[in-house]
């Protein structure tokens, strides 16, 4: 069977065909592959990785996908990842990308250390310390966004104003991830999504929510947005911190109009801002991602 980039998803949809016509555009095959059917082979009878739909290794690997499940079956996942890179294979984003920032906290933590405008965080396990921390914010007159510590897409995210808010250990598999709200000033929650390709930030749109958050899949407005210097240097300079070949890099705004690096996403999808933009962002990744397997160097697409 002739060689083809691998695209990790369990549910192509429109991303996929958006991809697959992108890469078909440059003379490249693609076959969607699930995470969840692949294996490691190493009875020594074979090849030691086994990919659905492809008799040896992938001339690429393009991850849109990692699916959830137990804490072995999202490692094993990435192990897949990792094993197509030690075989010479360009995964795209690569699996330590993905661990830097599903973690949430690593994340923050990774973005703080860089030196970058942040929202001050914690992460913690300890219920009674979480809420001494909690009433110490509150009393300064500072709300808490609550998140999942994996999660993306808004699911699962709540504002802590009081300290009935916080919900108990378990909820929270017993790990809290929390972030001090930081407000726009508007009655409409708004912020930006930057979208950075090998290392340069090349499209932006400000999204608009009904409530305290913005967020697409949570209902969000996109709108086209100016990717002004503020914004590009940023986008990147996250990029670069969490060394990411692509990334969506959501900033706000606070009242004064300091801007905050909240979240950076190494699996974004585009649909809402392929809306709004003239960029075919599709065709930007395949070109990058061609440019990354003809032996771009890492640091060059990860940041200047």
């Amino acid at each position: 069977m002739s060689r083809a980039v691998a695209i990790f998803t369990d549910d192509p949809g429109w991303h996929g065909a958006r991809l697959r016509e992108a890469f078909a555009a440059r003379g490249c095959e693609t076959r969607f592959v699930s995470l969840q059917g692949c294996r490691l082979d190493l009875s020594g009878e074979g090849t030691d990785l086994v990919l659905p739909g492809f008799g040896d290794l992938p001339d690429g690997a393009f991850v849109r996908g990692v699916p959830g499940g137990t804490l072995e079956q999202v490692v094993f996942y990435l192990d897949i990842l990792h094993a197509l890179e030690r075989l010479g294979v360009l995964v795209y984003n690569d699996a330590r990308a993905i661990e830097r920032s599903v973690d949430k906290g690593m994340t923050s933590f990774l973005l703080r250390t860089a030196g970058l405008p942040t929202p001050p965080a914690w992460v913690a396990g300890d219920a009674e310390a979480v809420l001494r921390l909690v009433a110490k914010e509150l009393s300064a007159g500072h709300a808490l966004v609550l998140k999942p510590l994996f999660g993306s897409q808004g699911a699962g995210v709540s504002l802590v104003r009081t300290r009935e808010d916080l919900p108990v250990p378990e909820t929270c598999q017993g790990i809290y991830y929390l972030q001090r709200f930081i407000p726009t000033g508007d009655v409409q929650a708004h912020d930006w999504r930057v979208f950075v390709i090998g290392g340069r930030a090349v499209a932006a749109m400000r999204r608009c929510g009904e409530g305290w958050i913005a967020n697409v899949a949570q209902g969000a407005s996109c709108q086209p947005a100016v990717l002004d210097a503020e914004l590009r240097e940023l986008g990147e300079a996250s990029a670069a911190a969490l060394q990411m070949r692509y990334a969506g890099v959501d900033i706000l705004r606070d009242r004064s109009g300091r801007p905050w690096v909240i979240e950076v996403n190494s699996i974004p999808a585009w649909k809402g801002l392929q809306q709004v933009c003239r960029l075919d962002v599709a065709d930007a990744l395949a070109a990058d991602f061609l440019r990354c397997r003809q032996g771009g160097p890492v640091a060059e697409a990860v940041g200047r």
